[in-house]
């Protein structure tokens, strides 16, 4: 294979930091080809074994690049959760696939103290990757970069003194308690962080495609109104083994937005399918197509076997090898790092709280070649998810704030 102008242009200048610093940040949007733009790197370092830590479901992608790449490296493939199960003697480069998700603050969470261990014992180079590296807040960085011995915010002992400089903390009330908040991260990260980046976007590279999104509405079994009015009215629904508790907010929010799509988690930890109407209604309608469903509840999956049956697969190489018509893939792990370049659309069974989420999950289709990409998103009539989409369109998390407001519509 070869690479692409810009993609040669960016190892080039990819390589020149990381001998500098050690470590480098490749902002590139999706689809740019960030995993075999790291890979060539590497191969221009000339290194001897790459530890790449991705998401599970990319794992396979990233197998197949580096098979098609062939370089003069090896290679550990392993998803952020299997990383305690590996040998990493030997390894001498690190990429960090969708690194954002280790930017938890202000308490590190746990794969950003793995890496961190990793890094602390091989000394390897390390590339992070990401296409929105601080989605939500400046201060996702901090702990992205905390475990780069020669990362530029090393001189704090921790986050809280990095806060102190970069980061304009304020204080808010949760459950009735005055808390800080930390998330209003100042330009100054940013800024610092400038020569340790190259970022690349779509436009650049050369795309031209676009999205069309389509809301497609579906009247829900008598019983999933009645289930939703009387929780609304009472905060609790009683069975004969089973109970339905929304006794806060945010607990109301949580039950309305699985039982409008027809499914629910009860107080004792089991789950329910009790109206599969949106899985019959994507069956019939895309009857026939090759499309990707995103559900946000493991309920909604087992409603969409039950209704695709063998037409249906959960993992990416089922669904490009063979003429299954259909893959399920939770959102919020489906939303990174794979591609669904051969699917006709994007079919969304629910949708997610998470502004993150709506932008990522639905541009998994988008490739250089491919001019029009068309989304489709399966909401219940008068149902809450309406409300969640307008929210996240306009890249805010959908939040019991925002729900307080709608709760009178609903």
């Amino acid at each position: 294979m070869t690479f692409r102008d810009y993609q040669k242009d960016i190892i080039d200048k990819g390589t020149e930091v990381i001998r500098q610093y050690k470590f480098l940040y490749l902002s590139m949007e999706v689809r740019t080809g960030k995993t075999l733009t790291a890979m060539g790197i590497a191969q221009k370092l000339g290194v001897k074994k790459m530890l790449f830590i991705t998401k599970k479901k990319a794992i396979s992608s990233i197998e197949s690049d580096y098979d098609m790449l062939s370089p003069g490296f090896e290679i550990i493939v392993i998803n952020y959760e299997s990383l305690h199960k590996i040998d990493t003697v030997g390894v001498d480069f690190i990429v960090c696939d969708e690194a954002h998700s280790m930017g938890a603050f202000p308490k590190p969470s746990k794969r950003a103290k793995q890496v961190k261990e990793i890094v602390s014992v091989r000394r390897p180079y390390v590339v992070l990757l990401s296409g929105t590296p601080t989605p939500e807040s400046y201060s996702q960085m901090y702990h992205q970069v905390y475990g780069i011995p020669t990362n530029p915010f090393a001189e704090y002992k921790n986050f809280y003194r990095f806060a102190d400089d970069h980061v304009r903390v304020t204080t808010r009330r949760i459950n009735g308690f005055m808390t800080n908040d930390y998330s209003k991260g100042r330009d100054s990260i940013i800024q610092v962080m400038q020569k340790y980046t190259i970022s690349y976007s779509q436009k650049e590279a050369g795309f031209k495609s676009s999205i069309k999104e389509e809301i497609m509405r579906v009247r829900m079994n008598p019983v999933t109104y009645s289930m939703c009015n009387r929780l609304k009215k009472t905060f609790v629904l009683e069975g004969n083994e089973e109970v339905v508790l929304a006794d806060t907010q945010v607990k109301l929010m949580q039950k309305l937005h699985q039982m409008y799509s027809g499914t629910v988690k009860f107080e004792s930890g089991n789950s329910m399918v009790f109206d599969k109407s949106k899985a019959e209604f994507i069956y019939s309608t895309f009857e026939g197509k090759k499309i990707g469903i995103f559900y946000k509840f493991k309920e909604e999956l087992n409603a969409i076997k039950e209704v695709f049956g063998e037409d249906v697969v959960t993992e990416l190489d089922d669904f490009n090898n063979t003429d299954c018509k259909a893959i399920a893939l939770q959102i919020v792990s489906g939303r990174e790092g794979i591609s669904l370049r051969n699917a006709d659309y994007i079919v969304y069974y629910n949708i997610d709280f998470s502004a993150t989420s709506y932008w990522q999950s639905r541009d998994r289709m988008t490739t250089k070649d491919r001019a029009h990409n068309k989304v489709y998103w399966i909401f219940s009539e008068n149902g809450i998810e309406d409300k969640i989409y307008r929210a996240v369109c306009k890249k805010k998390d959908y939040t019991v704030r925002h729900f307080k407001k709608d709760l009178l519509s609903l």
